[in-house]
C-alpha cells in the first residue's frame, strides 16, 4: 500500500498542536513498554512543554496477603520505586512522582488536577476483549481520559525519535486536528506525515477529507484494519477521537486501532475550548 505524503490545506496552525503537547503526564512502572512511552513522551511534548511522570503504588492489592501483607507492600514500594529512578534515568527535565491508588485512578485523577493535554502509557500486549474484561490500563485510559492519549510502543534501539508517521483522516474536525498534530510534528523531527482516509459506509465525505489535506491516499475497506495494515510499517499513527467515554467508546475506530497496531498510536482529542 502506497500512501503519499501529504499537506494541510486548512490550518488551524501549529498553535493547536502546540496546545495538545503542552502537559504531558506520563505513567510509568517496571516494563519496557513503560519505559518506551517515557521517552516518547519527552519526545513528543511540546519544546517549551511540561511532563510529569508518575509511577502508581497499589497498596490495596496486598490487603489479601495475610501476614506476608507488610512484606509484599514493602516490594510494591520497591518496584515503584525503582520505576521512577528508571524514568530519571531517560528523562532530566520532568516532574517526578509516586501516587498512593490504583494505576488507572491515579492516571485519570492526576490527569485531570495537571489539566493534562497529553497522557502517555505503554501498551501491554494485553488484547482489548481481555483489557475490557479485565480493565487494563491501557484499556481504561483509552475510554476515560480527558485528553489526548499515546499508548507507547517499543522501537528499535536505533530509532529513539520517530522515523516515519502516518495520519489517519475521515473529514471530521477531530481528524483535522490529528492531521495537524502530525504536521507539526513531521516538520519538527523532519519526516514525512503520510495521511490516510478510508472509504468506508454512507456518511463517508471525501470533500470534507479534501478540505483537510491534499495528497491524501484512498482506500477501500474497513477503517480499523486498514489502518493498521498501512501502519505496518511507520513507527506513529496517529488518528482522531470524538472524545466518547466509558461504554460509548467500545466501538470506536481510534479505541479498537490503539490496541490492534503494531506501533505506537497517538489518539488526538480537541480541547473542549477549541
Amino acid at each position: 500500500m502506497t500512501i503519499p505524503s501529504g499537506r494541510l490545506n486548512s490550518r488551524t496552525g501549529s498553535g493547536l498542536a502546540h496546545t495538545l503537547l503542552q502537559r504531558v503526564l506520563c505513567g510509568v512502572d517496571s516494563t519496557p513498554q513503560s519505559l518506551a512511552a517515557v521517552r516518547q513522551a519527552a519526545q513528543l511534548r511540546a519544546t517549551d512543554g511540561d511532563l510529569t511522570i508518575i509511577s502508581a503504588l497499589d497498596s490495596g492489592s496486598t490487603a489479601q496477603a495475610g501476614w506476608v501483607a507488610t512484606h509484599a507492600a514493602a516490594g510494591l514500594r520497591a518496584e515503584a520505586e525503582s520505576a521512577l529512578a528508571g524514568a530519571q534515568t531517560l528523562v532530566a527535565d520532568a516532574a517526578f512522582r509516586l501516587v498512593e491508588g490504583r494505576p488507572d485512578q491515579v492516571l485519570i485523577a492526576e490527569a485531570k488536577r495537571l489539566d493534562a493535554t497529553l497522557m502517555a502509557v505503554g501498551a501491554h500486549g494485553i488484547s482489548r476483549p481481555i483489557g475490557i474484561a479485565l480493565g487494563s490500563v491501557t484499556t481504561i485510559v483509552l475510554h476515560e481520559a480527558p485528553c489526548s492519549v499515546l499508548v507507547a510502543r517499543e522501537r528499535p534501539a536505533t530509532e529513539d525519535l520517530p522515523c516515519s508517521l502516518i495520519v489517519g483522516i475521515d473529514g471530521s474536525p477531530e481528524s483535522a486536528a490529528a492531521a495537524d498534530v502530525a504536521f507539526a510534528l513531521a516538520k519538527r523531527f523532519e519526516i514525512e506525515a503520510r495521511l490516510l482516509a478510508v472509504r468506508h459506509g454512507k456518511d463517508f465525505d471525501q470533500s470534507a477529507v479534501n478540505a483537510i489535506a491534499e495528497d491524501v491516499g484512498f482506500e477501500d475497506g474497513k477503517p480499523v484494519e486498514t489502518l493498521v495494515a498501512a501502519a505496518e510499517p511507520s513507527d506513529l499513527l496517529i488518528v482522531g477521537s470524538r472524545g466518547l467515554h466509558g461504554i460509548r467508546a467500545l466501538g470506536s475506530v481510534s479505541e479498537r486501532v490503539a490496541h490492534k497496531a503494531r506501533c505506537s498510536v497517538l489518539v488526538v482529542r480537541r480541547p473542549k475550548a477549541l
